[in-house]
């Protein structure tokens, strides 16, 4: 400590509000368990470094999703693509079969969705607890993107980029 009174707990709903403020890309995060792919719709996905490349991924304590990953040792990060809101509904529901009739394929031992911005192969680096989520650690074992405009999450809602590398200021979109 540094000799300062503790803060006072944050109330949860000014937390959420805060963090519903902050535009994120929509992530589908895929493994396998056994044969069966699984996904789940992750909001708290980045960079970590460059060299080695690797990403982190929060998942909470008792995903499903992270219990697969532990197994598993791999997960992919699948960006999403503006258009494909109903794919980051359906993955962030619940249950064995919420994917059931989106097309996935198994690139570099994980699940990938078509069409995605950018989609990344991980092996699994480190698990570090933080709260009640696990930031997983990945080594990026593959990566590609490809020219589409990313899905965000912003203000409780899903947008697109209104200007972006793709389509910068003025170029008449």
């Amino acid at each position: 400590m540094n000799g300062h009174a503790a803060a006072p707990a944050v109330d949860d709903a000014a937390f959420r509000d805060a963090m519903a403020s902050f535009p994120c890309a929509v992530t589908v995060v895929t493994a396998y368990d056994g044969t069966r792919a699984h996904g789940t719709t992750v909001s708290a996905v980045a960079s970590l470094s460059r060299n080695p490349p690797l990403v982190m991924v929060a998942l909470a304590e008792d995903s499903e999703l992270l219990g697969i990953i532990r197994k598993a040792g791999r997960f992919g990060v699948n960006v999403l693509a503006d258009g494909q809101e109903d794919w980051a509904r359906a993955f962030a529901g619940k249950g064995r079969d919420k994917g059931a009739g989106i097309p996935l394929s198994n690139h570099g031992g994980v699940p990938r969705l078509p069409g995605v911005p950018a989609w990344m192969a991980c092996e699994v680096a480190s698990l570090t607890p933080g709260g009640d989520h696990v930031i997983v650690q990945g080594a990026v074992q593959y990566a590609v993107s490809e020219p589409h405009p990313p899905l965000v999450y912003h203000q409780r809602t899903f947008a697109t980029c209104a200007q972006s590398a793709l389509h910068p200021a003025g170029s008449g979109r």
